[in-house]
């Protein structure tokens, strides 16, 4: 029996607390700053190292990548490179903001860093991936390109460059709590989303129990992100590929009229946030027994909050809509990325492809993080199938994964997401209250949200 081990929680991918630019002088200062990063690309570029020991400066906000890039250097055979890192640990909205401010200085930036794919849309202003970033495409072999999940990669690419590789395809399941759902008599391969919310219905009536949660404190990422999570599997996006808002579509509606409901009825709750204390106590207590969420929670919110759970809770695809969709989502990831002009770019790019386009780099990724391969091929690996997960009670959990990986739904990134955060989570909790129709809150959010980026100049 192969069981999997991961490192200590850290702040799980997807939650950004803070947008420092924002506060700072929000999109009139993003905008600012391509041209003062194009005066600095137009400098000579440094001597390009193209062998040898590379010293790189590695900025992350997870040290769990610290450890595995160092391994995945270690491991690497055939490449012209040694790598020495200098690791830099800083908050995901930090982390960009750093970066950005350093390249205006014209010195200290990272050689290689990971992006957080929430703080990453603050890059996507203007030119600033283009003169931060290096284009990955010429770099990498046609077959791999093409094995590469384009639900992994089109997050981090504008105009057809890549700037970056995703750590993780994290696929949204839905977890819930085996002993509590046989307790109640309530079946745990219910097909559509309908059936789960009858059945939810009269179990919140007869024991105030339900069978998810969703946030509705102040971390508005974490609120925007609960909506997302299910717009995607319905089959709805935020933005189009150019970044234009879609958000006023039957997707949409169906998708909030669920959560609204959910909580009026009360087959879903409300909790601060997902990992703080009013859902431990909800875990904990036993008043929540599932929920959808990234395959990464089990380790940032599960294990982090209900340890003595362990062997009590499994996953399965998502139930799906009956107007349409897959039985999967997206939610998270990080893009590793090498800065370009550099002396250590191309030292760079060679370990962001040695750690995460090697196949046995790919499964170790799994194994030891517990972060999905990002080639498709991977996925057919046999022992990915074989390993099981202790905390949820021997499953084979990769077989579910390999289940949905072509349902998947790419996820569309637009500079102005932060906007739509702070719009669009205030009318998702008056639709959860009850004081707007889901079909007004979206009609509204997508009204605010043109007025003020066409105010705000934004894109």
């Amino acid at each position: 029996m192969t069981r999997t081990h991961h490192p200590p929680p850290t702040p799980p991918p997807g939650i950004s607390r803070r947008h420092v630019l924002r506060t700072a002088g929000g999109l009139g200062a993003a905008a600012a700053l391509t041209p003062a990063l194009s005066a600095c690309g137009s400098a000579a570029p440094a001597e390009l190292l193209t062998s040898g020991r590379a010293d790189l400066a590695f900025w992350t906000h997870d040290d769990a990548y610290v450890d595995f890039f160092r391994e995945a250097a270690a491991h690497a055979t055939g490449s012209p490179f040694t790598w020495h890192l200098r690791p830099t640990r800083a908050g995901a909205a930090d982390l960009v903001t750093k970066t950005i401010a350093q390249a205006i200085a014209g010195r200290g930036t990272p050689d290689v860093a990971g992006f957080e794919i929430g703080a990453f849309t603050r890059l996507l202003r203007g030119d600033i991936a283009a003169e931060l970033l290096e284009d990955l495409t010429g770099h990498l072999d046609p077959d791999i390109r093409a094995d590469l999940l384009t639900v992994r990669t089109e997050p981090f690419s504008k105009d057809g460059a890549l700037y970056a590789l995703d750590s993780d395809a994290p696929l949204v399941v839905y977890y819930y709590r085996e002993p509590e759902f046989a307790r109640y008599h309530l079946p745990t391969d219910l097909g559509s989303w309908d059936e789960l919310a009858d059945a939810g219905t009269r179990l919140a009536d007869r024991h105030g129990v339900a069978v998810a949660a969703v946030p509705t404190g102040s971390d508005l990422p974490q609120v925007l992100q609960s909506f997302e999570m299910l717009l995607l599997q319905r089959g709805g996006r935020l933005f189009d590929a150019d970044g234009t808002l879609t958000l006023d579509t039957p997707e949409a509606e169906d998708t909030l009229r669920f959560l609204a409901d959910g909580v009026q009825r009360g087959y879903l709750t409300t909790v601060s946030d997902y990992y703080g204390p009013s859902m431990q106590a909800a875990l904990k207590t036993g008043k929540v027994i599932g929920q959808w969420m990234a395959s990464w929670y089990k380790v940032y919110g599960l294990i982090a909050n209900v340890p003595e759970q362990s062997g009590q809770w499994r996953i399965r695809p998502l139930p799906v809509f009956p107007g349409g969709g897959g039985r999967t989502s997206f939610a998270g990831g990080t893009g590793f990325a090498a800065l370009r002009g550099k002396r250590n770019t191309l030292a760079g790019v060679e370990l962001v492809k040695a750690a995460y386009l090697d196949p046995a780099e790919q499964v170790r990724r799994y194994t030891v993080l517990g972060y999905l391969p990002s080639r498709r091929s991977v996925f057919n690996d046999a022992g990915l199938t074989r390993i099981e997960d202790a905390y949820c009670g021997g499953q084979r959990m990769f077989e579910v994964y390999r289940d949905i990986i072509d349902e998947a739904p790419v996820l569309h990134l637009s500079a102005d997401r932060t906007i739509l955060e702070t719009v669009l989570s205030g009318y998702l909790l008056r639709a959860y209250q009850g004081r707007t129709s889901p079909r007004e809150a979206l009609k509204n959010a997508e009204e605010d949200f043109r007025g003020q980026t066409r105010n705000r100049g934004g894109s």
